[in-house]
């Protein structure tokens, strides 16, 4: 910045660059983007190419709006210039069209009442650089300008390429110098003048400091900081103006002292007003005190209530957490954030999520635990045989489990997590292992949870947050140890918001949950005690790093006869209490659950049949309430002994049935309640007719290219059917059925080796050379096309589809099949062994061919389940043509490949 003893000589000509509705002052800095080519061009002559001894001259260009431009504007524009001369860039040629809008509030094309400015500052850059727009490659400016002096505007001497004036400096000359020092009402004027600018200074270093200001207050002459000052204010425009227009130096004084007193008032007023809210607020904390005060001496001379404290619920609040015999660690984050509540009022805004942060650690059971009774092994698996029909293997490994627990308390053991389908019992599992081990049960259901904070819990600064699912279920349980079931963990996602996969982690390490932070309480807290179970459909979904940290128990479908004990002992008697009935009322034979198992249900659990036997026991409770009724106003009206007998008929199973003898005379016969027998007949009026009939699969399969295969899906083993049909093309191969790429690639190569094999099998439509002709298109097509299918299972069964289709022959209908199949014909394993044999004989298959490597896998198939199937095993795609085929297959002799 120069001192205001260097003189400045500018140039008769400047060049002018309009400054729109705004004022640069002598000694301010301001930074301006030109982007009009009017502007550009004028940058580019006067600054860019002359560089550190350029200047320009920046003039208000204001609107013609008397409230904001001072009355003596207009007429010292007309004095000055001329009529001729006081038009709007808007209509002076091309440079006032062209000129456009940019952020340094240059002239606006549209706008036809503006008007020059007759004084304006000159200014030169400190900063300068050169930009280019794309597209377009327009040259754009960025300067930092400093205004140096004020001049006047004598005559406008062209507007192309951009406006040129001829000027006359006003200050920063040899006469203002000279003023300056012989004028006495000058000097006094400059002296009140630095005394509101202390002030001011004094006033604005309490608040941020007031850096360099002071030292230049006191190196720096009055008139020229008069012009600083006033520039950092936020000023209006016609106060800038009246500044700008203020040339003589007194005038120019008293102007910015003015300004500077405003300023001064406004601070002042604003610290009054900060004062008064603090005086409240400390008011206020000072009457909470003297009330609890007040409250002590009344309770120690008698004259309260009776309550005392506990009316108080921080007191309540405190005495809690004293109570809950916190850990040490957490004892001094309660302190801390008990002091911070009490210094807050109520009504701010952090009182009521730090009081339910506080609620939260004083419900947790930080050492409440539940005693574990010494476990009876013999009398926990006679618990899980009567509360769990077959899976002798699950139950086999939650006696073991138990007895590890017997020996060893502490015993950090697995994670265990129950897989398989819906309906076969992982949820009431996990129970019975709470009631052996006598704990508290907890379920925290974790499907389609999708952010981390379900599991973290969210942070307290958010509004609404609330501690994680886990946390919820220890306060919920009351103890540190109860038994949690994370049901379906195989449903949880991730997105933006984090990965709850990956937060459990933490909860499932041994190693890291004796301090799992949740990030609403955000104190440690100890998990180990916890007894984890999970239970999943799928295990694909799971990710291995958690995977890794559970033991996995697979249980697969049931069998018909054992859905049959689970009906009669467990599903029955369940669902007769639910609908207020009994055995007397409703009776359902043995032979009728079987036949609703075999032609209304064919899945893998009994939730199904536990809803077909609900749908029979709401048909009988309507003839039963029938019944009921019937016998209370019967009874009523009789108003007899044998009437209130009646009244009892749900006691006794009797109704009153009314007779009339020889004479007329009515009297009452009481006679017992029917028991309804669920028959066929009843059955198909309830549940309609039957949905599987046991013929879909000879229906089927009496067409050639039609084959049954066995896949495993998240709801247990499915038979699937395979259809392939030929076509004249051009030997391409098509799929339908929403398969996935894996199952895609089986089709191929189940296609090559047939195609290879052509002549060997005697398939139709070959060449002489033995291969089949390219002209043949090939369609294999999976039904129910809106359920996704993929998995490497399915390549025998869609070579044998096309050796069927390309052969005319028809598979055998008790046959069903799985497997994979190689370039060469091998037969390879695949999974779900189980599960698939389990589905073939829900369906009624006779025989299965399985791949020879998983006739090991059968040891897990029930025995009942074997002795009603015939197992052929296949090392090659031979050996399942073979057996597919009724009488087998006959192939050419020919050498294998």
């Amino acid at each position: 910045m120069a001192f205001p003893n260097d003189e400045i000589q500018l140039p008769r000509r400047l060049g002018l660059l309009p400054f729109k509705n705004k004022v640069l002052l002598p000694g301010a800095v301001v930074r301006l983007r030109c982007t009009s080519p009017a502007s550009v061009q004028l940058i580019e002559s006067e600054l860019w190419q002359k560089q550190d001894k350029g200047l320009i001259g920046v003039v208000p260009v204001l609107e013609t709006d008397p409230t904001t431009i001072p009355e003596n504007a207009l007429m010292l524009i007309a004095s000055t210039l001329g009529p001729d001369q006081v038009t709007s860039p808007a209509q002076e040629g091309d440079d006032g069209r062209e000129d456009r809008k940019s952020i340094d509030g240059a002239m606006k094309p549209k706008a036809p009442s503006l008007r020059w400015h007759p004084r304006g500052v000159a200014a030169r850059a400190l900063h300068l650089s050169r930009g280019m727009e794309k597209p377009g490659g327009k040259v754009t400016y960025t300067l930092v300008l400093e205004g140096l002096c004020r001049f006047s505007i004598n005559q406008m001497l062209s507007d192309s390429p951009y406006h040129v004036a001829k000027v006359t400096q006003l200050d920063r000359n040899k006469a203002e110098a000279d003023h300056v020092a012989h004028d006495e009402r000058a000097a006094e004027s400059a002296q009140l003048f630095k005394v509101a600018a202390g002030e001011l200074i004094t006033q604005l270093e309490q608040k941020q400091g007031a850096g360099r200001s002071k030292l230049l207050l006191e190196t720096a002459p009055a008139h020229r900081l008069a012009d600083i000052f006033v520039a950092s204010f936020e000023s209006s425009l016609a106060e800038c103006l009246a500044m700008l227009d203020a040339v003589p130096v007194r005038d120019r004084l008293v102007k910015a002292t003015e300004l500077v007193t405003r300023h001064l008032q406004t601070l002042r007023v604003t610290d009054q007003l900060a004062q008064k809210v603090e005086g409240q607020l400390s008011k206020g904390q000072r009457d909470l005190l003297l009330r609890r005060r007040l409250k002590a001496i009344k309770d120690e001379l008698g004259d309260g209530d009776g309550a005392g404290d506990e009316d108080d619920d921080i007191v309540i609040l405190e005495k809690r957490l004293e109570a809950a015999n916190l850990p040490p660690h957490a004892q001094k984050h309660v302190k801390r954030e008990l002091k911070r509540l009490k210094n807050m009022q109520p009504q701010m805004p952090g009182f009521g999520s730090a009081r339910a942060h506080l609620e939260l650690i004083a419900e947790l059971p930080w050492t409440s635990t539940t005693k574990e009774k010494v476990t009876d092994l013999d009398v926990a698996k006679r618990t899980l045989d009567s509360e769990h029909y077959g899976l002798e293997k699950v139950k086999r490994r939650i006696v073991e489990y138990l007895a590890v627990r017997k020996l060893k308390n502490d015993a950090r053991g697995p994670v265990l997590c129950f897989v398989g389908p819906p309906g076969v019992g992982k949820t009431s599992l996990a129970s019975s292992i709470a009631t052996a081990l006598d704990r508290k049960f907890i379920r925290v259901s974790l499907g389609g949870v999708r952010d981390e904070a379900d599991i973290r819990g969210h942070r307290r600064t958010y509004i609404g947050s609330m501690p994680g699912r886990i946390i919820e279920g220890i306060k919920r349980a009351g103890v540190n140890n109860p038994v949690i079931l994370l049901d379906e963990i195989d449903k949880t996602g991730h997105d933006v918001r984090g990965d709850p996969g990956a937060a459990l982690l933490e909860v499932l390490d041994p190693e890291q949950n004796t301090s799992f932070v949740d990030h609403y309480l955000t104190i440690p807290f100890d998990l180990s005690n916890v007894v984890w179970v999970a239970t999943a459909n799928r295990v694909a979904p799971i990710q291995p790093p958690l995977l890794d940290r559970m033991e996995l128990i697979e249980l697969p479908g049931y069998t018909p006869e054992e859905k049959q004990h689970i009906a009669t002992r467990h599903l029955i008697p369940r669902q007769l209490e639910e609908h207020g009935m009994n055995k007397h009322q409703l009776k359902i034979p043995d032979d009728m659950v079987a036949f609703v198992i075999q032609k209304y249900t064919r899945e893998a659990g009994v939730r199904n049949l536990s809803k077909q036997l609900a749908a029979l026991c709401r048909s009988a409770a309507v003839e039963v309430a029938k019944h009921q009724s019937e016998v209370a106003v019967q009874s009523k009206a009789l108003n007899s002994p044998m009437g209130a007998i009646a009244s009892m008929g749900d006691q006794l199973e009797v109704e009153m049935e009314l007779e009339a003898d020889v004479s007329g005379a009515t009297h009452a016969r009481a006679r017992r309640w029917e028991t309804i027998q669920v028959d066929e007949e009843l059955v198909e009026r309830v549940l309609g007719p039957p949905r599987f009939d046991g013929k879909e699969a000879s229906e089927r399969v009496a067409t050639p290219g039609v084959v049954m295969g066995l896949v495993w899906t998240a709801v247990g083993g499915e038979v699937q059917f395979v259809e392939a049909t030929a076509m004249a093309g051009k030997g391409e191969l098509h799929l339908t059925g929403q398969l996935g790429d894996v199952i895609k690639e089986s089709a191929q190569i189940a296609l090559t080796w047939v195609r290879a094999r052509a002549q060997e099998l005697n398939l139709h439509g070959k060449r002489a050379d033995g291969s089949l002709v390219e002209g043949l298109d090939v369609h294999i097509h999976f039904p129910a096309g809106a359920v996704p299918k993929d998995g490497p299972s399915a390549g025998v069964t869609m070579a044998t589809a096309l050796v069927s289709l390309l052969s005319g022959r028809c598979l055998r209908a008790d046959t069903a099949m799985t497997g994979e199949v190689t370039l060469r014909g091998l037969v390879l394993p695949v999974g779900g062994v189980k599960d698939k044999v389990l589905a073939a004989h829900r369906m009624g298959v006779k025989r299965v061919i399985l791949p020879e490597r998983n006739v090991k896998d059968l040891k897990e198939v029930p025995e009942n389940v074997l002795k009603e199937l015939e197992i052929c095993p296949a090392l090659r795609m031979e050996d399942v043509l073979t057996h597919a085929f009724e009488g087998g297959y006959s192939l050419s002799p020919t050498s294998r490949l």
